[in-house]
């Protein structure tokens, strides 16, 4: 049964993968997820047999049937790394109620890491939808399993990170967008429904990412003072380190000092 649901969630993370790469393009300019895609050299519409993830990548040989146009590296990277991220969220969590929920976490979090890193901007219409659509989720989960405090501590831990980011932003405008603390309240709610040691590193890694990536570009000279660094990728990844390390870090924090 374990091996069929990482199967399943491989596949499942190739398909949701070919959808954020049109999030990916599209939302930043405001377009329309919908008609079809479209090849952006000849616009071509592309057809059906061309649109299976990784594979129509691979058998076209990265480039359009219509017009030869080189296809970016980026549209299979992107599905290969959601199918491999759902993999890894299966193996995690096995089968749990709480899969839905860090599924769409973790698609949002891929298409805004990405977005992010190429317009320095967390769009709002991906956003601000993860609030209603994460806490239904987590709800759903709190149901399956019994445990509606989880989801009580959900909504403080959202409410915490949103205030706590907002403070940021109004101390230090310059260093941190109003973006980040929209974000922070999605990360939040997904965070504390785990536990208060999730929430605890979850919270504080992204700084420490954040930084270390700064000061890396900065010694290899790839950057200087007024670089923008973008730190909606390291809110993303410092999130993912809190759900998966911070139940144990947390019952080791409690065994050092003796509680």
């Amino acid at each position: 049964m374990t091996a069929l649901l990482l199967v399943v969630s491989g596949l499942f993370g190739l398909v949701v993968g070919s959808f954020l790469n049109v999030v990916i393009a599209r939302v930043p300019e405001g377009e329309s997820l919908w008609p079809r895609s479209a090849c952006p050299n000849c616009h071509a519409r592309i057809q059906a047999r061309d649109n299976i993830p990784l594979l129509s990548w691979i058998l076209l040989r990265a480039r359009c049937r219509n017009c030869g146009c080189p296809i970016s590296w980026r549209y299979p990277a992107v599905e290969a790394l959601t199918a491999a991220a759902f993999v890894g969220v299966a193996a995690w969590l096995g089968w749990s109620w709480a899969l839905p929920a860090y599924f769409y976490l973790t698609a949002v979090a891929l298409a805004l890491t990405v977005i992010d890193w190429r317009v320095r901007r967390l769009p709002n219409s991906i956003v601000l939808p993860s609030y209603p659509i994460l806490a239904a989720l987590l709800a759903l989960a709190s149901f399956g399993q019994g445990d509606w405090f989880a989801l009580a501590r959900a909504g403080i831990g959202g409410v915490a990170l949103v205030a706590f980011y907002t403070a940021v932003c109004v101390i230090a405008p310059r260093g941190m967008g109003l973006g980040d603390a929209k974000l922070s309240g999605v990360l939040g709610m997904a965070l504390a429904w785990l536990g208060w040691g999730p929430f605890a590193l979850g919270a504080l890694a992204p700084f420490a990412l954040g930084a270390a990536f700064g000061i890396a570009t900065m010694v290899t000279r790839r950057s200087g003072r007024g670089t923008t660094i973008p730190f909606g990728p390291w809110m993303c990844a410092g999130a993912a380190i809190g759900c998966v390390l911070g139940l144990p870090a947390w019952a080791y924090y409690l065994q050092v000092v003796g509680l």
